[in-house]
């Protein structure tokens, strides 16, 4: 099969577009011929190697990982002989951040993991980045105890998980302010924000408003510069270490005292998450922007721009289905 292919860190042309073998099918698991995927962040931070931390992770001096991407949709190839909850031709979604595998032609997956049928009337491209950046939004949510009528401040509302985060906290019923640049105001309106602040034009860390929690999507501001944001029991949140990795630190400094506080949530998978975002699909409540895609040939074009920081929600990746003449997998 056909996959993209890195077997040391570096910059995106590391990346190759090659032949590997098909993966393996265990009795549990279910194999996937993929339609789509996703370049994201996680994706650039393991290829890359950076921060080095990822590499206790990754591993040393080279990657375990040498095909990449952890969200896919695409249809059931094979079932092992002890998969119950799925049956060939299934059309399914997910998330697989383990043994990663959605930037080629097939994955592997465990029955239980992070794996659903995909909502009815969504193509491919359209299901494929329904999980990563959503389910880091849902992580800090359910993190901090978000409920309706809290205000709340989303920072960087357009990229893939704050996009996610202002909808989900909408269809919570929270009162959701969100910060992003002139051209997309009427986007992130658009997606349920009750009041958006350009941070072209206004620092957002001196807003008037206190708010019961600060969620920093994309890692541009700190605890110390929010601090005045909060309510004497608000809580900030960031998808990012911070400076000198002080965030995780922070949050064990603050959990014991009733004041500001932050947090810092390892975020989990499985398939009551990816059903549960299939049901906030289902109902109009979440969809994922789409920025750009790229065929799977073209994927290092896709990591360029991804690390622009640029895109707004997900870069997706159409996988090329294999030709007629290819060998198709069967039932293990």
């Amino acid at each position: 099969m056909k996959a993209a292919v890195h077997t040391r860190y570096g910059p995106p042309d590391v990346v190759r577009i090659t032949e590997v073998e098909l993966p393996a099918v265990g009795d549990d698991d279910v194999l996937v011929k993929v339609y789509a995927t996703t370049v994201n962040r996680t994706d650039c931070g393991f290829r890359s190697g950076r921060p080095v931390i990822v590499r206790l992770f990754t591993g040393f001096p080279r990657p375990r990982a040498g095909v990449l991407g952890n969200e896919f949709a695409g249809v059931v190839a094979a079932v092992g002989s002890g998969v119950t909850s799925f049956d060939i031709g299934d059309r399914v979604f997910g998330y697989n951040d383990t043994t990663f595998g959605a930037h080629a032609e097939y994955l592997s997956i465990p029955e239980r993991g992070s794996l659903a049928i995909m909502p009815p009337n969504l193509s491919y491209e359209q299901a494929a980045p329904i999980t990563e950046g959503s389910h880091y939004a849902l992580a800090f949510i359910r993190h901090a105890k978000i409920q309706s009528g809290q205000d709340t401040l989303v920072n960087g509302a357009t990229g893939g998980i704050g996009s996610a985060a202002v909808q989900l906290l909408k269809s919570l019923g929270a009162n959701v302010t969100a910060v992003c640049d002139t051209e997309h105001l009427e986007l992130v309106r658009s997606l349920g924000a009750d009041q958006v602040i350009d941070y072209t034009v206004q620092d957002f860390t001196k807003d008037e408003q206190a708010y019961d929690v600060v969620l920093d999507t994309v890692g541009k501001s700190t605890f110390g510069r929010c601090r005045r944001l909060l309510k004497p029991r608000g809580i900030y949140l960031s998808s990012e270490l911070g400076p000198l990795g002080q965030n995780p630190v922070l949050a064990m400094v603050t959990a014991p005292f009733r004041g500001r506080k932050v947090m810092f949530p390892f975020p989990r998978h499985d398939q009551e998450m990816v059903e549960y975002l299939r049901g906030m699909v289902e109902s109009g409540a979440f969809r994922p922007l789409i920025d750009r895609r790229y065929p799977l040939d073209q994927i290092v074009e896709a990591y360029e721009y991804v690390e622009t920081r640029q895109k707004i929600g997900n870069v997706v990746i159409t996988v090329e289905p294999t030709s007629r003449g290819d060998r198709e997998p069967t039932r293990p």
